[in-house]
């Protein structure tokens, strides 16, 4: 196998790879806050909610985090009907990455809500006697003084469910949406060069991945600093 070098030239790549790292970053920022959004009502509700409402929302965290990623990208891409799209700004030419979009947010909200449960529970109970204490409503304690708490006890394992999610960006190549993955591959075929192709792809999302990692780890020192 003869790897030709000279295909790692970024004036000829940038124009294939700048659009899917656009959109691979995209997908993990939008997935992220509305995961962390849908992922803390789903913690709220499993913890306070109705009994009714709070089974529903377990079989669903269950559920999500019992599939393949890749599945829940399929079957939502294949059987919404096309005209779904068609109220959506760019129709039907977005549809796959409206589904990434979608679906992503439904999926990691699953793994999130997990997350904020964990957090929410870590937090002692004497702080809800404090709240009530006050005179502060339940939904009040629980914004006000229980969230932020939390939020520090959640923030590395948060980060690190990001790297994650931003390596399951590239599960998108099944729908066709242009990710970063898409991007090497598209590059790759243009220039007779796959191999480099798919090794130069593995070498980005090992970079990246390992820079936001060190980020996680100095949040982590930080925050154990401030306790």
């Amino acid at each position: 196998m003869n790897l030709d070098i000279a295909f790692y030239d970024w004036q000829a790549l940038k124009g294939f790879l700048i659009p899917g790292l656009i959109f691979s970053v995209q997908l993990t920022v939008v997935a992220t806050i509305g995961g962390i959004l849908v992922g803390t009502m789903l913690a709220i509700v499993r913890l306070n909610g109705p009994a009714v409402v709070a089974r529903a929302a377990d079989i669903y965290v269950t559920g999500m985090r019992s599939i393949p990623a890749v599945m829940v990208i399929l079957w939502f891409f294949l059987l919404v009907p096309t005209w779904f799209y068609q109220y959506l700004p760019g129709g039907i030419d977005r549809r796959a990455e409206y589904s990434a979009y979608i679906t992503f947010i439904a999926f990691e909200a699953a793994y999130f809500s997990e997350i904020v449960r964990a957090g929410i529970q870590s937090i002692a109970a004497g702080q809800v006697n404090a709240g009530r204490a006050l005179g502060m409503t339940g939904p009040q304690t629980l914004m006000l003084i229980i969230l932020p708490q939390a939020a520090r006890n959640m923030l590395p394992v948060l980060l690190t469910q990001t790297i994650i999610l931003f390596q399951d960006t590239s599960l998108v190549y099944a729908i066709g949406a242009y990710d970063l993955l898409k991007g090497f591959e598209t590059a790759g075929r243009n220039a007779g060069r796959p191999i480099e192709a798919y090794l130069l792809a593995a070498a980005v999302y090992l970079a990246i991945c390992f820079l936001i990692s060190r980020v996680v780890r100095q949040v982590a020192k930080r925050i154990a600093i401030v306790r």
